[in-house]
């Protein structure tokens, strides 16, 4: 069988993972569509765990980090499910930071999303990574349980989850009441959504992200970092009109498309990641945190 490389794999494989991840294909389509790419000794089993994530050994911040105090809390988000579970990361022994939401994509919060959520206390922010599906009992220790428990929460209950964190997070004891919002793929559009509906948000970051609807888009008063990948052609459908509301409405907004790298860019536990473009947006990401969460 062969070692495979992310070079060796189409776009069009990516493009079928994308599908897969976002629902638009279950898990035997997947597979059967897959089999037409199994060729050169590279089998279905092969190709199916080259794609899926690995949470093993991508971790940056390892959860028992002696320089973070990080553990789980609930709060209540009487608006959305009730009462909540999310991971609560800062440096140890700090007091008085910037805080940021860290919302997870559409499978809840899984290893990966609480790695993002321990690497933004490190970079000198208190964090609050909240887990939607804690209302089905939380995420579930895998992707594709994840992706279906997900679709059965109504996304604006979510919604609601997340502002209900923000200000969960605003009045903690350890937070300077600013705070902001980062997210991945769902978790951008809730950026985005965040954005709308809080008009005292700090700042928003999301990475590829849907974008709200012209009439939402433009209510929104905090600056945005809008982070996109050259081949996510389906989320950047939306962004010339998102663009245009924002010029048209002033409002402060960087726009990033990194070239040549899919959708999931950021994610460091699929072969959809560009180490390149991850680390350069996250750079930017926590520069611009830094700039308008002042401390």
């Amino acid at each position: 069988m062969k070692d495979l490389k992310k070079e060796d794999i189409k776009q069009e494989v990516f493009d079928l993972y994308d599908d897969y991840a976002h629902n638009k294909l279950n898990r035997r389509q997947f597979v059967e569509k897959l089999s037409l790419y199994a060729v050169g000794g590279v089998t279905v089993s092969s190709l199916l765990s080259f794609m899926s994530p690995n949470y093993i050994d991508t971790l940056l911040v390892k959860p028992d980090d002696p320089t973070l105090d990080s553990d789980y809390i609930t709060y209540e988000s009487p608006k959305g499910g009730g009462t909540i579970k999310g991971l609560l990361s800062k440096p140890k022994d700090a007091t008085i930071l910037p805080g940021v939401i860290v919302v997870h994509e559409n499978r809840g919060l899984n290893p990966y999303i609480e790695d993002v959520g321990r690497r933004t206390a490190k970079a000198g922010f208190i964090s609050l990574a909240p887990d939607a599906l804690t209302p089905l009992g939380g995420y579930p220790g895998n992707d594709d349980d994840g992706r279906a428990m997900q679709r059965k929460r109504d996304r604006n209950e979510m919604l609601e989850d997340f502002i209900a964190a923000y200000h969960y997070l605003k009045s903690h004891k350890d937070c300077n009441g600013t705070v902001g919002v980062v997210g991945f793929c769902f978790g951008g559009w809730i950026s985005n959504m965040m954005a709308v509906k809080l008009p005292d948000l700090g700042a928003a970051v999301p990475y590829y992200g849907r974008q709200p609807e012209a009439e939402d888009a433009a209510k929104i008063k905090a600056p945005l970092l809008l982070q996109y990948g050259e081949l996510d052609t389906r989320v950047n459908a939306g962004w010339p009109a998102f663009e245009n509301v924002l010029k048209a409405n002033d409002i402060t907004y960087e726009a990033y498309i990194y070239p040549g790298v899919n959708h999931g860019f950021h994610n460091n536990t699929t072969p959809r990641y560009d180490k390149e473009a991850a680390n350069l947006s996250w750079d930017r990401t926590i520069a611009f945190f830094k700039t308008h969460l002042k401390s």
